[in-house]
């Protein structure tokens, strides 16, 4: 994988590789956005009440149906759609992922107050008419104000600067999933992209961090290794302390004895980003499986959506699809539309100069993803 990474050529078995584990970490973050969403925030006793000691073990409903995601996922699947758009520009020189990250979110926020995608306009794309994706799934505060106007924030003057939950990091998972490029730009991008709602330090470099770990479990490292390299590359950004230190406990928690809702609960701390990201690392580290370890992200008294996706993502690029619950996925809102980008996204990765290189064009291809 990493050879082929590095060179751009890639064998058919490498690319297979890529394409589970891009289903993996997209449908991974799904499924774990859906098991959380139904007691998001809810206390531990009150999960435990409602559903049984061991709180909460299968799918509930959540917005009326089961495998309901939130706007997490919405918007993770948008910025999958950034990057791809941002690859097919390139082709034109005007290439600045950052701004093709804030488009398409711009494209997100107009799903949450249009009425449907009949208003969508050409240049728009194919994700933006999927007419499922305009249910509103209580967006945060943090990115309906961030992506308000047209205007982008920036590490020099971010949006919302106070803003320190973990949705900008929920959604960095794609980021990591560019495994041609080098882990300083894959960190980099992610920065940049989170800026654009969530301004405090703690929120955008634990945005980068979950980026450079799925980058590495993209690339077939160890889940250990991955957190290795994201804390020595973390190590250079100015504040990164918080992030780097809640880290750093995930790993020693894990020495510490069977897995419990307080040790997840101790790592979560007040809910901001570094701690939601420690503890679905946790989670992810001593999870027997996906669904062990997705169970384990969402009981406790925190963000159980925004754990659960964090875990689902890292565990879907670590195993690959095949490792996914099955029967969490059979229910899960929108699993036709997340293959579709997941398996456009892999092609474009791997084959990008055959859909629309000099040597090539598919039309097709540029109707789906515009150059505009």
């Amino acid at each position: 994988m990493g050879t082929a990474a590095a060179t751009g050529v890639w064998g058919r078995a490498e690319q297979q590789d890529f394409r589970s584990r891009v289903r993996g970490a997209l449908l991974g973050a799904a499924v774990g956005d859906a098991f959380g969403a139904p007691v998001d925030a809810l206390p531990l006793a009150a999960i435990r009440a409602a559903h049984g000691a061991d709180g909460l073990t299968e799918p509930v409903p959540a917005y009326g149906r089961r495998g309901a995601v939130t706007a997490a996922t919405q918007l993770t699947l948008f910025t999958v759609d950034g990057l791809i758009r941002a690859q097919v520009r390139r082709d034109t020189g005007a290439w600045h992922p950052p701004t093709d990250l804030h488009r398409a979110y711009r494209r997100w926020l107009a799903t949450q107050s249009d009425w449907g995608p009949d208003e969508r306009r050409e240049e728009d794309g194919w994700l933006a008419r999927e007419e499922w994706l305009y249910q509103r799934r209580d967006p945060p505060r943090a990115c309906l104000l961030g992506l308000g106007n047209v205007i982008m924030g920036t590490l020099e003057t971010p949006k919302n600067p106070d803003a320190r939950g973990p949705e900008a990091a929920v959604r960095s998972a794609p980021l990591g999933l560019l495994v041609g490029w080098e882990p300083q730009l894959v960190l980099q991008l992610a920065v940049e992209g989170a800026v654009q709602t969530h301004g405090h330090p703690t929120a955008y470099l634990a945005a980068g961090a979950h980026a450079l770990v799925v980058h590495g479990l993209a690339r077939g490292e160890s889940l250990d290794g991955a957190l290795q390299r994201a804390l020595a590359l973390l190590a250079a950004r100015p504040g990164h302390q918080p992030v780097t230190d809640a880290l750093r406990h995930a790993l020693g928690a894990v020495r510490q004895g069977m897995p419990t809702a307080a040790r997840v609960g101790e790592l979560l701390a007040d809910g901001t980003a570094e701690g939601v990201l420690a503890a679905a690392v946790y989670c992810a580290l001593v999870g027997e499986d996906v669904r062990h370890g997705v169970r384990l992200a969402v009981n406790h008294d925190g963000a159980s959506a925004a754990a659960g996706a964090l875990c689902g993502a890292l565990l879907g690029a670590l195993h690959g699809e095949t490792a996914l619950p099955p029967g969490w996925l059979t229910e899960l809102e929108g699993r036709p539309t997340i293959l579709e980008l997941a398996d456009d996204f892999a092609m474009e990765m791997t084959q990008g100069p055959a859909l629309h290189g000099p040597a090539a064009s598919a039309p097709g291809w540029l109707a789906r993803y515009p150059r505009a």
